[in-house]
């Protein structure tokens, strides 16, 4: 099952890091950046820095984290470098999130499905769109809008997280709210992600269906951990937006298992603020994270 698979990797490398490859081109050094001026370039250009960042990191990190939008916004160039990274990421042995956060409803939701975790019919054969492992998406649709994608799950040993208490300080709006029974909204998505996942729990314990649990709240994390023992956290907010190790500890059990933990920009850019090649200061960013985390959550597995 494809969270024991990631599980696997965090306990081998002895790091729940998942590095956000969210490349804006604005991120990269000034001599890969010169004389661009189509989409093109730049969709090569950060091809070029996502290989190279992956090739220094696949080793001491068990996954990437791959946000559509970053890609999207440089048009169709742009969706062939996030193709790109998604197969050359895979291609290295690390388990790939597709950050796409989809949500929509019944047939609709099936072909999102299907783009990002199984197969697509051609006539007699079918095709993959995206290689991801997992996929991002919003279940404020409900059923609906989760059953098809846990289908695929199903079938093609894939996974989800779905968000349920997110790392920006507005989410509170809606996610916080205080229902008839007492609970807060994210609590009650929280038990529906459980539900969710209950056919997909695997030798860990975890089921396929994982949430969203931004490390900026740990005192929401911590009760979604106590009330969601079979759902494996996604866990944003590390570093760049205020998420410290400690503050995130309450998302894992005591065996050091329970989540990953995502880091875009502290590593992305970590070359502007260490200094050295952007690919070496990536290196030593995953590596200063890992011990960080370790120094908190422990020895994993």
């Amino acid at each position: 099952m494809i969270t024991d698979k990631l599980i696997d990797g965090i306990i081998a490398t002895q790091n729940p890091t998942c590095v956000g490859l969210d490349t804006l081109f604005d991120y990269l050094p000034d001599d890969m950046k010169a004389g661009a001026k189509t989409f093109e370039d730049v969709a090569e250009r950060v091809l070029e820095f996502n290989k190279k960042l992956v090739d220094n990191i696949a080793d001491i990190v068990p996954s990437v984290k791959v946000q559509i939008a970053y890609y999207e916004m440089y048009g169709a160039a742009g969706m062939k470098t996030y193709l790109e990274t998604l197969k050359y990421a895979k291609a290295k042995g690390l388990y790939v999130i597709a950050d796409a956060k989809r949500n929509d409803i019944g047939s609709t939701a099936s072909c999102y499905a299907k783009a990002f975790l199984g197969e697509t019919q051609v006539n007699d054969g079918a095709l993959k769109a995206f290689p991801s492992d997992y996929v991002t998406v919003n279940g404020y649709l409900g059923s609906d809008g989760i059953l098809p994608f846990v289908e695929e799950c199903e079938k093609h040993d894939k996974g989800i997280f779905v968000l349920v208490k997110t790392s920006n300080p507005s989410g509170a709006e809606i996610q916080n709210v205080i229902l008839e029974n007492g609970v807060p909204m994210y609590e009650y998505v929280g038990g529906l992600v459980e539900k969710w996942g209950e056919s997909t729990v695997g030798k860990y314990g975890y089921s396929a269906v994982g949430a969203v649990v931004g490390a900026t709240h740990p005192a929401e994390a911590a009760r979604l951990r106590e009330a969601l023992p079979h759902t494996f956290f996604l866990i944003p907010g590390y570093g760049a937006q205020g998420g410290k190790a400690e503050m995130l500890k309450s998302c894992f059990k005591e065996n050091g298992l329970g989540g990953v933990v995502n880091n875009s920009r502290g590593i992305l850019c970590a070359y502007k603020k260490n200094g050295g090649t952007y690919y070496e200061a990536a290196r030593e960013a995953c590596i200063a994270m890992q011990k960080d985390l370790a120094s908190v959550i422990g020895v994993m597995g």
